[in-house]
């Protein structure tokens, strides 16, 4: 999956330096939602990662990713996740994060957009759903401006890394 700027590949080890280099640089911002993003990863976990993320990509079963390129430079800027929450509606999950300095530049629009299509026309998607923080605006914002809809709210359905507890949001679209 691709356009002007960007390629979407499956999960891959051929990555596994390169995303933990950009999970390193962005380590800050990253670990303000996402458990995983502290500076205790190591490569290896990583790596396991990333198997489990491709066996589960070739099952089209529980959480995979794909890796977002740079198409003017090859280079990895970010993971657009997708998880299969229900195949029998079906019905699918995304999330995502971005390098730092690539972040406010369109990317993950950009990416969102093109997972929708993998979702809705090669996977028949009856529901696509993104869920974050309520603290996290970028992500809000991201969801809005892909058309998502505001659904619902849940009041202290998470811990944030940081230990503060916080309210999850629910923005979905249905099929096209």
């Amino acid at each position: 999956m691709e356009n002007e700027r960007i390629k979407l590949v499956p999960p891959s080890l051929k990555y596994a330096g390169s995303m933990l280099t950009v999970i390193n640089e962005s380590q800050a911002e990253l670990s303000q939602f996402l458990p995983w993003a502290s500076e205790s990863l190591t490569e290896n976990e990583l790596e396991h990662n990333i198997k489990e993320a491709l066996a589960n990509f070739t099952n089209f079963t529980g959480e995979f990713w794909f890796n977002i390129i740079e198409k003017e430079t090859g280079l990895f800027i970010g993971v657009i996740g997708f998880i299969v929450r229900d195949k029998s509606v079906p019905y699918f999950e995304i999330g995502y994060w971005l390098q730092t300095s690539k972040v406010g530049k369109g990317y993950i629009t950009e990416a969102v957009k093109l997972i929708e299509k993998y979702a809705f026309t090669d996977n028949h998607a009856q529901r696509l759903e993104i869920k974050m923080a309520s603290s996290n605006l970028k992500s809000q914002a991201v969801a809005k401006r892909c058309g998502f809809q505001f659904e619902a709210q849940l009041m202290n359905a998470r811990r944030l890394p940081s230990g503060e507890l916080d309210n999850t949001l629910v923005y979905a679209k249905m099929c096209l």
